[in-house]
């Protein structure tokens, strides 16, 4: 039995959506949108969220509305399937990564809501019992680069873990005062972004010096598109993980190398179906896992957390608390690892009490 057939059948009645439009100043040059996709039925409601990264298509969501005939009494299953012949996009030519972020927000307010009317906790269907969950605090260093971002943000927590993205902009100095925390967890390239405010070009020089100087840490993300950068990493295929390429079973396969571990977002995949045979192909290849966010503002971090507790808990999940994203953290955020008692149905991480 598959991980998703432990699911497939759960009954799901749903009479009505509704959306909620989130919003929240990450910096002076961003504002992150999001929405909540609210699920209603049988006196309960389940909630998921929508990270598309495009302000235009989040607020053309937003003031559309509930556009879909979505009422009637299904099984997961059967929405999860009808949802994904949707166009959750009318009038609109997103890239592909947008519909899985849509269709995950819709998936996950299912599940959310099916679990909710069966009075069970995901964890209890799937049989597995969440453990504390391991996270890193993912940021950029700014340009010129400065520890400040590392500092701070230890002052708060002395134990705190870092994934970090290497620019070229990277001088000794800055490398040699990352290894002096020894704090750093994982570097992520961003070589395979093109088109974004993060792209960073395969620079075998700076995928040298970095190697060379965390040679416990987990490398993300390197172009290997060049025979320099190749070159660069010959030696490290152990410990190169792959995250924005990983959209399905089949692009992990499509990888250079098979590789050790892997970063898995549910909005990545978008499909409730694909995720669980995402975790399945890993247990069965011997395949790690890390959990990453995608600065959230709702409850769909607290569900990659969850989804992190039960399948991949001790690895450096790019899943901090989310206040880790703002400017200037608050004290008090709770440290690695998180910990929560998943005894209330539904498919949510548990408020704190």
């Amino acid at each position: 039995m598959t991980t998703f057939d432990l699911l497939a059948e759960l009954p799901l009645r749903v009479e009505s959506y509704s959306l909620e439009a989130l919003s929240a100043e990450i910096s002076p040059e961003f504002t992150r949108h999001c929405t909540l996709v609210w699920m209603h039925g049988g006196g309960h409601s389940g909630v998921g969220e929508d990270v598309t990264y495009g302000e235009p298509e989040q607020l053309a969501f937003q003031e559309a509305g509930a556009v879909h005939e979505l009422s009637g009494s299904w099984s997961l299953a059967e929405f999860c399937e009808a949802t994904e012949k949707l166009d959750l996009f009318p009038n609109e030519s997103p890239q592909d990564a947008y519909r899985h972020y849509r269709l995950w927000a819709f998936h996950s307010a299912a599940l959310d809501l099916a679990l909710r009317q069966a009075g069970r906790p995901l964890h209890q269907l799937l049989g597995r019992e969440p453990q504390p969950m391991s996270y890193v605090a993912s940021t950029r260093l700014g340009e010129p680069p400065t520890l400040e971002a590392v500092s701070k943000r230890l002052r708060l927590d002395p134990t705190l873990r870092f994934k970090l993205d290497a620019t070229s902009s990277w001088g000794p100095e800055l490398i040699e005062s990352l290894v002096q925390t020894g704090a750093v967890d994982s570097i992520d390239f961003k070589g395979l972004y093109k088109g974004t405010s993060v792209d960073q070009a395969g620079d075998p020089d700076l995928y040298q010096r970095v190697a060379a100087a965390f040679p416990e840490a987990w490398l993300e993300d390197p172009d290997l598109s060049l025979p320099e950068t190749r070159a660069a990493l010959a030696a490290e295929h152990d410990r190169i993980t792959w995250d924005a390429p990983i959209h399905s079973i089949a692009d992990i396969e499509a990888l250079p190398f098979p590789p050790r571990m892997v970063n898995i977002k549910p909005s990545r995949v978008g499909s409730l179906k694909q995720l669980c045979a995402m975790y399945d192909y890993c247990s069965e290849h011997g395949m790690g896992a890390y959990g990453g966010g995608q600065t959230e503002l709702g409850a769909g971090r607290g569900q990659a957390q969850y989804m992190a507790a039960l399948f991949h808990p001790d690895t450096p999940n790019d899943l901090a608390p989310a206040a880790y994203n703002q400017l200037d953290p608050p004290a008090g955020i709770p440290p690695s690892p998180l910990v929560a008692e998943f005894d209330e149905p539904g498919f949510r991480w548990p408020d704190p009490r």
